[in-house]
This record gives C-alpha cells, sequence and structure tokens, in this order.
C-alpha cells in the first residue's frame, strides 16, 4: 500500500463522504476537497464534513476543484498517490436551467483533476460517471452493459459524463496514469441527497404535502444502497488497470424497481400513505435504469446486499432523527 494520502473530491457530498469514511476506518489519511455549493442546502454538506473532521488522518480543503494550479500543487505538494474524483454538479433536470454550472464542474473540473494527476505522478484515478450515459433505452431483460452504446445522450449531465469517459480513456492513452470510470445508478441512504426522489418524496409525505409522480409512474430505477456503492468504489481503487489502462465499471444493485414500487415501500417505512399527482415524463429523464455489474464482480467480488425495504427504512431512521421527529 502506497504511503501518501488519498485524495476525495466532492468529499462533502453523499458519496464523498461515505468513502472517506471508509478510507479512513482501514486507516488511510484522507485529503477531502470540496467547494460546499448551495446546489442544495450547505447545512447537510457541513454536517458531512464534520463527520470526517472528527477523524484525526482527515484534513479538508475549501476550494473549486476547477482551479487547475491549486488542485495540482495540492496534489503534487501533499504526496497524493490516489484520488477518488466524486466532484460534480449533479441532477438532470437542474442542467436544462444551469447549463454552464456542468461546464465548469464536469467538464473543467474533470480535466483539472486529470492535468492534476498527470504531473503529480498519480498512481489511480478512480472517478464517477453516471447510469444516465446510456441515454433513453427500454429494459429488454437484461442489465445495461458496459460495452453496449452510449452514444444518445438525453440531458447535458449525461454528455458531460460521458464526455469526462472519452477525456479519461485520452489521458490514459497520453500519458499512462490507469484510471478507472464508475457508472453509478440511482445511489440512495442516509445523508443522502435531497434533491433525489426518495428524500424529496419523505419530506413532503411527513409535511403532508402532495409528491409529484414523473412519468405517471412507469418509470424504473436500479437503487442501490450507499453501503454497496462504497464496497465497489473502496474495491476498484485497490485494483487499478495495468499501465496506461482505463476501464469502466457498472455500479449498481442490478435489480430495477418501479417507481410505483419504491413509493409504496417508503410509504410502508413511513407507516403514511402519498398523496400523489401524476405528471408527464420530464426533460432529461429516462424509462428506466438496470445495471449488468458482471464485470465489477469479476474484479472485486462486487455484490449488492442491502434491498430497498431494509435500505429505504434504514434511511428513514436516519431523517427522522436528523428531522428530530
Amino acid at each position: 500500500m502506497t504511503v501518501g494520502p488519498v485524495l476525495v473530491t466532492g468529499a462533502a457530498g453523499f458519496v464523498g463522504m461515505h468513502v472517506a469514511e471508509r478510507l479512513l476506518a482501514r486507516g488511510e489519511r484522507v485529503i477531502g476537497i470540496d467547494d460546499f455549493n448551495a446546489y442544495y442546502d450547505p447545512v447537510l454538506k457541513t454536517l458531512r464534513a464534520d463527520r470526517l473532521g472528527a477523524h484525526p488522518g482527515f484534513r479538508m480543503v475549501r476550494a473549486d476543484i476547477a482551479d487547475a494550479p491549486a488542485l495540482a500543487a495540492l496534489v503534487k505538494d501533499e504526496g497524493v498517490h490516489r484520488v477518488v474524483h466524486l466532484a460534480a454538479q449533479a441532477g438532470v433536470r437542474y442542467s436544462i436551467e444551469n447549463p454552464f454550472a456542468y461546464e465548469r464542474s464536469n467538464l473543467a473540473g474533470h480535466l483539472s483533476v486529470l492535468e492534476a494527476c498527470r504531473h503529480g505522478g498519480v498512481e489511480h484515478l478512480v472517478y464517477a460517471s453516471s447510469s444516465s450515459v446510456y441515454g433513453d433505452r427500454p429494459l429488454a431483460g437484461q442489465g445495461f452493459r458496459e460495452d453496449d452504446p452510449a452514444v444518445s445522450p438525453v440531458s447535458l449531465y449525461a454528455a458531460t459524463k460521458r464526455s469526462c469517459e472519452l477525456l479519461s480513456q485520452s489521458y490514459a492513452s497520453l500519458y499512462g496514469f490507469p484510471q478507472s470510470g464508475l457508472r453509478f445508478f440511482t445511489v440512495y441512504g442516509p445523508m443522502g441527497r435531497p434533491d433525489m426522489a426518495y428524500f424529496g418524496f419523505t419530506e413532503a409525505i411527513m409535511t403532508g404535502r402532495p409528491i409529484e409522480v414523473y412519468g405517471e409512474g412507469r418509470m424504473a430505477r436500479d437503487f442501490t444502497y450507499i453501503d454497496d456503492i462504497v464496497d465497489g468504489v473502496v474495491g476498484v481503487l485497490e485494483r487499478p488497470p495495468p499501465s496506461g489502462g482505463h476501464e469502466i465499471y457498472n455500479i449498481g444493485d442490478s435489480h430495477p424497481v418501479g417507481l410505483m414500487e419504491m413509493i409504496g415501500t417508503l410509504e410502508g417505512a413511513l407507516g403514511r400513505e402519498a398523496v400523489k399527482i401524476m405528471r408527464p415524463m420530464q426533460p432529461g429523464d429516462v424509462t428506466a435504469t438496470y445495471a449488468d455489474v458482471s464485470k465489477l464482480n469479476a474484479l472485486t467480488g462486487y455484490a449488492p446486499r442491502v434491498a430497498l425495504a431494509e435500505g429505504l427504512g434504514r434511511f428513514v431512521d436516519w431523517w427522522k432523527g436528523w428531522r428530530g421527529v
């Protein structure tokens, strides 16, 4: 194991905090970087950062990853040997109204990370991509595979994530440092993102407000619990491809669940029924996601363990404690 710290970008984010926490529990030193932007309530980001700050092996740097000189200096000066790049501007619908936020965070930010890794001698870059790169395609009895076409993004967010994959492929080929891209499928769990459906539905149901069900409830998602996601991220980090290699892995539950089924499961966990307003599909949304995780399983033994009912139950317990319900 290398002695340098691991850099986790987006460490005050949902996945970033949990990955950093797992690495710290393993005895790693971790440097986190986050700009604490206001896409959603920064209070939750501060809560996550404070939780990480209780670990003596952790240090948070408040900075923008698109500041290439500052990021390069951090990687070089701290002797960073491995990077888990999770910082990004998330949200499909938000990208329609705020496209330049995605240009800076996702495109310029990813390029900044690549340059910092290239000049800093980083041994392995693991970065977050998204299931959205597959576009809108029907379920056909089998999961989306990494070698399936990813050429028709239906949102700007998806387009930036696919662009990041192509940038990484070119950098791996040109400069030789190993990279692994992870296509995340609908991550959920305690301390999650408030813009996600399960989180917003919980807030609405518990305050007596109706929920808006897009796609008239016909959508399906491969909901993946945060602990399972972290298993995959850390497993990949430990297994870099050979020099010059760039690999893409799906990381999901491999069990798509209909939106109405998810709502019913959440209602059971909350002990309350939602008032539902059915809405049509929104621009940029996809009908379904479904991860084939056989490639990740072959590399790491990855096998999701937390079923949706258990995972949503854990989220509801956390949410009630957080809100003091």
